[in-house]
């Protein structure tokens, strides 16, 4: 059985998904703008939801850090730049795949 953990490296503006030390994945992100950047630290998935309301694309993982979260775009060119309020935003597809293989509970880092 896999042992999926997240790296979010806001520098690479990339999601990593690994199993125990292997990634397995890789996806490109956007990130928070300076005024209101991504947090670094540990944290995990603690929710999801699909077809949230407003610019969340077609699913919202929320994040153990109350009012962040990994989640779709309803603005795809915004993907590979620091433009969000925080958050990290992925392709509407690539949030799907990333959302089928990962539960609550999966531990996700986020590094400069």
């Amino acid at each position: 059985m896999p042992q999926y953990r997240i790296i979010v490296d806001l520098s690479d503006r990339a999601l990593y998904l690994l199993d125990g030390d292997q990634v397995v994945r890789q996806f490109p992100i956007a990130v928070g703008k300076i005024l209101t950047k991504t947090p670094t630290g540990e944290l995990r998935i603690i929710n999801k939801q699909e077809n949230p309301d407003g610019p969340f694309g077609v699913l919202w993982m929320g994040l153990s850090k109350p009012h962040y979260g990994i989640h779709g775009t309803n603005e795809p060119a915004s993907i590979g730049r620091a433009v969000s309020h925080g958050c990290i935003r992925m392709y509407n597809e690539d949030v799907l795949a990333l959302s089928a293989l990962v539960p609550i509970g999966t531990r996700v880092t986020i590094r400069p």
